[in-house]
């Protein structure tokens, strides 16, 4: 195994730095391998003599791995290298990070929660244990009451928040899944959405309730296409309301109250 055998093409192998190439490398023997998670990787695969390169370039390519969170180590005795894998949140704490500095407009994530959370709230449908069903009736539960107090009324926007990513935890579609929680990720990080959440708002309350009771009740009845047209009413609401509320905002302002809605 050379890291001239590196599936790259020249292009792409001249912007990589050479502990980039050999990670790279060890991770496709590790698909081709078919390796799964808590596998050990053979101790010959990781001899700087069998990648050709020193000892060095070797060290920083397992840490360029256990960076992506592709690899763990163990030591003692039955320790090791160990194929790791990515949970979700991790994955999407990196894709944060993407956006950081230049975040997207409301307007990008709506396009894309009007197509997919119906899509989302429809491949729940029929698919729910008992459990679950609770699990998100427990989210409603938690903002039915008027809130007292500011500290109360954000505790209620992180439920709202807790039903959408409830229903992402209960889609057959990972793809699916992942992108509409890393979306909810991003309103969350979001300043102009935090700023706009801190303020009081019963209505805001009333209808995310009215729509995620309505969800429930579809969910509940097994009916797919019901769920996709109540969530994107709800979806529809929720953009027109951000983008009015965001355009009333001085430009630059911030908040450093960390708060966020699930809709």
């Amino acid at each position: 195994m050379k890291i001239e055998d590196t599936p790259l093409d020249p292009k792409t192998r001249k912007r990589l730095r050479r502990p980039d190439i050999v990670a790279q490398q060890i991770r496709e023997r590790i698909i081709e391998a078919g390796l799964r998670p808590g596998d050990r990787i053979p101790a010959d695969w990781l001899l700087p003599e069998s990648v050709k390169v020193s000892r060095g370039t070797l060290r920083e390519a397992l840490k360029v791995l256990e960076f992506q969170g592709l690899i763990s180590s163990r030591s003692g005795p039955g320790g090791g290298i160990f194929v790791s894998s990515v949970e979700p949140g991790e994955a999407i704490g990196l894709l944060d990070n993407l956006f950081l500095f230049d975040p997207p407009s409301i307007a990008d994530i709506y396009t894309l929660r009007k197509q997919l959370e119906p899509e989302l709230a429809a491949s729940v449908a029929g698919n729910l244990t008992a459990e679950t069903f609770q699990a998100l009736q427990g989210c409603i539960r938690l903002y039915e009451d008027e809130p007292e107090t500011a500290e109360e009324e954000y505790a209620q926007r992180l439920a709202e928040l807790d039903f959408h990513e409830e229903l992402t935890r209960h889609c057959n579609n990972p793809i699916l899944a992942f992108t509409c929680s890393f979306l909810l990720s991003l309103l969350r990080d979001m300043t102009v959405c935090r700023s706009i959440y801190k303020e009081p708002n019963p209505a805001l309350r009333e209808t995310g309730l009215h729509y995620q009771v309505r969800l429930l009740r579809a969910i509940k009845a097994e009916d797919p296409e019901l769920c996709r047209t109540i969530m994107r009413g709800h979806m529809l609401e929720a953009e027109k309301y951000m983008l009015e509320r965001a355009a009333m905002r001085p430009p630059g302002e911030s908040s450093p109250t960390s708060s966020t809605d699930s809709r």
